[in-house]
């Protein structure tokens, strides 16, 4: 693996797992957000990953912070990828922020390094010129809680180099993922694809009132034997990265009721706090859910 120094673009949930996880597996990784807050709740976020790692993966306190070791933190973009071999964007899904970021990225960076973006459902295509190096670049796109959904889609856009997909491919297998290469560029990938139309007919029939959280996410856990409903997913991923998807389609289509889901996210979740498991409530309240109690599907 010729990919040694690596920096982690953004230290949100999904951001913050790479970082670790990346870490953990051996490599030197830098993580860059843009002020010391930020850095701040980042580093708060990786601390509280170790019980998740001990429970799901069996490590030790020891190894745990042997990984941890290897994290250094900046808010200094220069310094933050000064050394880097790839750059692992995982910033705000909305182009305005992305495309002056890569821009930025592109001045600042070693003409060695390769990019990659994390995003959920924009295509690396929309932002290939800004980085300056399209042939280096292409997407890397995680699952949430990557310890153990260990999905790794790497996906191509015409302008990448076959050399860098591979490289990416191999990075992909050595910090512990199941690399799963996309030879098309597609919107949402293969994950997101699958999943983003299905959380957005649950938000729907929320906002349509038809019915409630626990009667759609009850309905899919019993019907289909899932050990999570939609609404449950949606707060591992994280309302307000629920919220920007949705407002991206509401600006796109006109339609009212992606209007209304906006206004609805906004204004009883994210203006209230209640931003998903990270923060002890979204749509159900944490640590112990509604959806895990036993009589939730009687």
């Amino acid at each position: 693996m010729d990919f040694k120094n690596i920096t982690v673009a953004g230290g949100g949930v999904l951001g913050s797992q790479i970082a670790f996880q990346t870490a953990y597996k051996g490599f030197n990784v830098n993580l860059y957000d843009i002020n010391d807050e930020a850095l701040a709740k980042a580093k708060e976020r990786i601390t509280n990953l170790k019980p998740y790692y001990k429970a799901d993966l069996g490590i030790t306190d020891e190894a745990f912070e042997e990984g941890f070791k290897r994290l250094s933190f900046n808010s200094d973009l220069s310094e933050a990828v000064k050394d880097a071999d790839l750059v692992i964007e995982a910033i705000p899904e909305v182009p305005k922020i992305k495309t002056p970021f890569y821009e930025e990225l592109g001045k600042v960076a070693p003409e060695k390094t390769v990019f990659v973006t994390n995003s959920s459902t924009l295509l690396p295509s929309q932002f290939a010129e800004a980085t300056g190096r399209p042939g280096k670049f292409l997407a890397l796109h995680f699952a949430n809680e990557i310890w153990k959904n260990n999905t790794a889609e790497v996906m191509k856009h015409a302008g990448t180099e076959q050399v860098n997909f591979d490289r990416v491919m191999e990075f992909a297998k050595a910090i512990g993922m199941v690399a799963l290469p996309l030879q098309k560029e597609q919107p949402g990938y293969i994950l997101n694809s699958l999943l983003v139309p299905f959380l957005d007919a649950a938000e729907l029939l929320l906002v349509k009132e038809v019915s409630d959280v626990h009667t759609i996410d009850k309905t899919w856990m019993i019907a289909t034997g899932a050990p999570m409903g939609p609404f449950a997913i949606l707060d591992v991923v994280g309302i307000t990265t629920a919220y920007n998807i949705v407002r991206a389609k509401a600006e796109a289509t006109g339609k009212d009721e992606f209007k209304q889901l906006v206004e609805l996210l906004k204004t009883e979740y994210i203006d209230k706090g209640k931003l998903g498991r990270e923060t002890g409530e979204g749509f159900y309240k944490y640590p112990n859910p509604a959806f895990m109690e036993k009589d939730f599907l009687k």
